[in-house]
């Protein structure tokens, strides 16, 4: 089957919007790359703002890390892996560094998860069964809003959807963190969990994710139900 082609719902979950200035910061930073000398008010000025913007993308790294891995060191430990070998051209946009990075982080994180335990992210013999309440894995055959999946996520519910999270089993886990968090796509997804989920995982493929992922979505369908029915 081909690759699906990337939607406006390849991050099911909201992203967080590129930082204010974001842009701005990044053309300024290119302009001290033209292999001229500058001096010292020229730099500053150009990086002027970047402490912000550096805390920013790393608590979006943690943010994914500590849903991959679980909060504390390790999740620390990955945000700094992730900035120290994300591959980032000087000619990148802001959205294809956050990939880049999203991209080195989860490759650390599938090792540390595979080191944990080799048989976590073990490849299915075959392609799942379909056992779903949904046929798609689109945002759409969830039935819920953007609004409504940033609410659980970042809002009020935050800690008890995180505790669903966690209690997931791993491979469930892993790639509903990759495809609705990461905002990969299944053949991405796949190509990463098959290169660094151990050996045991070298025979993941995009339909196989497909269907662990609407598990993941049909479950947060449900979390969704009991949240509406709670309030």
């Amino acid at each position: 089957m081909p690759e699906e082609a990337v939607t406006p719902h390849s991050s099911l979950i909201p992203p967080q919007p590129i930082p204010a200035g974001a842009r701005e910061f990044a053309t300024r930073v290119h302009s001290l790359l033209d292999g001229q000398p500058h001096d010292c008010a020229t730099v500053d000025r150009a990086l002027e703002g970047m402490d912000a913007i550096f805390d920013m993308i790393a608590a979006g790294l943690y943010n994914l890390a500590s849903m991959l891995v679980g909060e504390g060191e390790d999740s620390v430990a990955l945000v700094e892996t992730a900035v120290a070998t994300a591959e980032i051209s000087a000619h990148d946009t802001a959205e294809q560094s956050r990939k880049a990075s999203r991209q080195a982080l989860c490759r650390a994180a599938l090792e540390l998860i595979a080191s944990r335990d080799p048989a976590s992210l073990a490849a299915p013999a075959e392609v799942p069964t379909p056992q779903t309440c949904i046929e798609d894995d689109e945002l759409d055959a969830v039935g819920v809003s953007a609004a409504e999946l940033e609410v659980l996520f970042a809002g009020p519910d935050r800690d008890r959807v995180r505790k669903w999270l966690a209690a997931l089993p791993t491979e469930l886990r892993t790639i509903f963190a990759l495809r609705a968090v990461a905002g990969f796509t299944a053949q991405e997804t796949a190509s990463l969990l098959a290169e660094h989920g151990g050996p045991a995982a070298a025979g993941w493929t995009a339909e196989s994710v497909r269907e662990i992922f609407r598990q993941g979505l049909c479950s947060l369908a449900s979390q969704l139900l009991h949240a509406t029915n709670a309030r």
